[in-house]
């Protein structure tokens, strides 16, 4: 039983390994350089965001534009492991049967809508859904990637619906590759445009779909199965 213990955590520090040995990539077309990011602070702790009610799209999109015009950059990123009052508008996230779940586990990327998603390593496609629930993902595309013998996933969320029109399960993507694009709000989960992107080690029976929200009970779990994607995208602001 130790050895297996061993074993696990043997593997578990390789997939880390992968993405700290690997070049840096970006996953939307119009980012070529660091200075295109700009980081965005949706944390319960930016006072901020009080003065914005940011369940509504076009007052979230007023709020995103003011933060550009601070910095140089194009395209707002972060989130990763950010507590957020964002999501309390959907009984998905809270509810009075389970804890609140308000801790975001990936990487979030504003943009245009129809802006292009880039595969950014060799995968095929695990699966795919249109997730049409209120706050949810909207279509969602699954990679499944091998790497030195080690398989992990990455989730591509809030994607336009032509994205997953006519798409396959297996079907191959090269890194550099045009994945998807943007959507809008009407189909993103009534969102302002972006890309959630989360890397994902063990994905259980999920298909087209995998929490991109936890709670604090479950937050020590998701840490450990969605790797910080920053250790592949390597944003350094």
């Amino acid at each position: 039983m130790l050895g297996f213990f061993c074993v696990t955590l043997i593997k578990k520090e390789i997939i880390e390994n992968l993405f700290q040995n690997s070049d840096s990539v970006h996953l939307l077309v119009n980012a070529h350089s660091q200075e295109d990011y700009f980081t965005l602070d949706l944390s319960v702790s930016n006072s901020d965001l009080n003065k914005f009610n940011l369940n509504n799209v076009s007052a979230f999109e007023t709020y995103l534009e003011e933060q550009r015009k601070k910095t140089a950059g194009k395209i707002a990123f972060g989130g990763y492991l950010e507590k957020r009052n964002l999501y309390q508008r959907s009984s998905n996230f809270k509810n009075k049967t389970t804890q609140e779940r308000n801790i975001h586990i990936g990487i979030d990327l504003w943009a245009a809508a129809g802006t292009a998603v880039i595969c950014p390593l060799d995968g095929c496609v695990h699966s795919f859904k249109n997730n049409t629930s209120t706050g949810d993902y909207g279509p969602t595309i699954i990679l499944k990637h091998q790497i030195k013998n080690q398989e992990f996933y990455t989730l591509f969320g809030h994607l336009s619906l032509e994205s997953i029109t006519n798409l396959k399960v297996g079907t191959l993507f090269k890194k550099g590759q045009q994945l998807a694009t943007l959507g809008k709000p009407e189909v993103n989960g009534d969102y302002a445009p972006h890309l959630h992107f989360q890397i994902i080690k063990n994905i259980g029976d999920f298909s087209g779909d995998y929490p991109g929200v936890c709670s604090e009970n479950d937050l020590d779990f998701y840490k450990k199965n969605c790797p910080n994607p920053n250790l592949l995208l390597k944003i350094k602001k």
